[in-house]
């Protein structure tokens, strides 16, 4: 009840406010701040305020809450156990026995990863020195007239 009472005066005062704020000729400011006072008292025309009210002072809620709580605890540990292993326990088995197969291949390689090692990429040649390597700088100096 006294939830009720407190959400009616937070109305009464923000349709006030929004009443000065009209009068100083702000109408759109004016209509947001109705729109937000009056959402108090929505909430308490609805029942969501008397529902809050009660799961508040509700030992049962609490204790459904608490279960949620210790329902997430538990999720997220075995989640982070989980990542440090290495994966699920069919991702672990399938792993092992990739790994005791000599050709194992990586799935997206087009050639084995162990084989004869491939020559060294030939350097590029360096431009050569002179008048070609400002050539084009000094083309757009031209162009733009400097």
């Amino acid at each position: 009840m006294i939830a009720e009472t407190v959400c009616s005066a937070v109305s009464a005062a923000g349709l006030g406010i929004a009443a000065v704020t009209a009068y100083r000729k702000r109408f759109l400011a004016a209509v947001r701040i109705a729109a937000y006072s009056l959402v108090p008292i929505g909430l308490v025309l609805t029942g969501v305020v008397e529902w809050l009210a009660d799961t508040a002072f509700s030992p049962t809620a609490w204790a459904g809450f608490g279960l949620l709580g210790l329902a997430w605890v538990l999720f997220t540990t075995t989640r982070v156990v989980e990542r440090r292993r290495g994966g699920t326990r069919k991702e672990r088995r399938a792993a092992a026995r990739a790994a005791d197969r000599p050709d194992a291949v990586a799935p997206a390689a087009s050639a084995p990863s162990l084989g004869q090692g491939a020559r060294p990429a030939a350097r590029p040649t360096a431009a050569p020195r002179g008048e070609d390597d400002f050539s084009d700088i000094e083309a757009i100096l031209k162009k733009h007239g400097i």
